[in-house]
């Protein structure tokens, strides 16, 4: 007869240990997988903490922010205004017809350079005429006055004429001649040949200065009425005057002799430097804005009258903080930036802007240079 075993394995004893295991795995993998998902929970992005926003370490942030020393600049600004340019008025006449008259020739063209004397029109004109025969009267009369006193002397040397005859008779000639040089006086300031004027003869318009014909009123043939009224222009362009109206803001950092640099739009690239001569003292009551005149030589005839420029002034400014424009951000109809109140922790800060000078932006107040700021996702850290 056999003995029994001390350890007696039955079917009953072996479900039970199944069972034991597969109780003892299912605890070990729930352990295991709370163990790795504790390890797997990603760092929070942003920690607000009252008015701060701090970016934690593992955050993906950090490298999408940028943060900068925010800098100074005390160089002037420019400032950028809209200029025509203009004939300097010191070197600019209107030409007006001496007389009324009829236009008979034009001699010149618009545009054309004319030299001073030079004729630039020709005309006839009732009032000439009659110059031209006073002064004929004038000299007929002078002949006679003069044929009379020689006949006076003849008598008075023969002794039948008294003394008083002959001083009449110079006394005539001596009145006939200032009045003959009265009336060739007339023909020479209306154009004419004082002592070779003649009935019919063309009145001449000449330029009273060397320059440009930069305006013309009137043609060949026409009946020009009223003597006050210009004929045409000439300016002298060897100098001209770019014209620039300054805001009321800007007018107290502009006087004359300052430098300002002139873009054209008839010459793209090139830039031409002059010198602001003159600063009107008194404001447009309309667009408050001051008169200024820049002074630039023009000897290739470059600058024409009219032409649409731009000047550029430098505007002295106190030193203040610049950053970025990509710092700026807009928040409830506020510019504000991100401040770095300490490593990764940024405090929002309304500001007030200043100039801008390309991509910088000066900081007029609410920013100091030195602070640190972002510069570069700060809409990241916007609400």
């Amino acid at each position: 007869m056999k003995k029994k075993s001390l350890y007696q394995i039955t079917p009953a004893r072996i479900f039970f240990g199944v069972l034991t295991c597969a109780a003892l795995c299912v605890d070990s993998f729930d352990n295991t997988a709370h163990a790795a998902t504790v390890a797997a929970a990603p760092a929070p992005m942003l920690v607000r903490q009252g008015n701060r926003l701090s970016v934690p370490d593992g955050s993906p942030l950090r490298d999408r922010l940028r943060v900068a020393t925010v800098g100074e600049q005390a160089s002037p600004h420019d400032v950028s205004l809209p200029a025509t340019v203009e004939a300097n008025p010191a070197s600019t006449v209107n030409v007006l017809p001496p007389l009324t008259g009829k236009l008979v020739e034009l001699k010149v063209r618009l545009g054309d350079t004319v030299k001073r004397g030079q004729v630039l029109a020709t005309m006839t004109s009732p009032d000439l005429a009659q110059a031209v025969s006073d002064a004929q009267k004038a000299r007929d009369a002078l002949d006679l006055a003069q044929h009379a006193l020689v006949r006076a002397r003849g008598v008075n040397e023969a002794g039948s004429n008294a003394t008083k005859d002959v001083e009449a008779a110079q006394s005539a000639v001596a009145q006939q001649t200032s009045e003959l040089r009265r009336s060739e006086t007339r023909l020479r300031s209306l154009g004419a040949d004082g002592s070779g004027a003649q009935a019919g003869q063309l009145l001449k318009i000449v330029a009273p200065i060397s320059g440009t014909v930069t305006a013309l009123n009137a043609g060949a043939g026409a009946n020009l009425n009223d003597a006050t009224a210009t004929l045409m222009t000439v300016a002298n362009l060897d100098s001209v005057w770019v014209t620039v109206n300054v805001p009321e803001n800007v007018v107290g950092a502009v006087a004359p002799g300052q430098n300002v640099t002139v873009t054209l739009a008839a010459y793209p690239g090139r830039r031409f430097t002059g010198k602001v001569g003159f600063v009107s003292s008194v404001l447009d009551a309309d667009t408050r804005r001051a008169k200024a005149r820049i002074v630039f030589p023009n000897p290739d005839g470059l600058f024409k009258p009219n032409m649409y420029a731009t000047a550029v002034l430098g505007v002295p400014q106190a030193a203040q903080p610049q950053v970025p424009a990509s710092a700026l951000l807009m928040n409830n109809d506020a510019v504000s930036v991100f401040v770095e109140a300490e490593p990764w922790t940024f405090v929002r800060r309304v500001v007030e802007l200043g100039r801008e000078d390309g991509d910088q932006v000066r900081i007029r107040s609410g920013l100091n240079a030195g602070e640190r700021v972002v510069v570069r996702g700060g809409v990241l850290l916007n609400d």
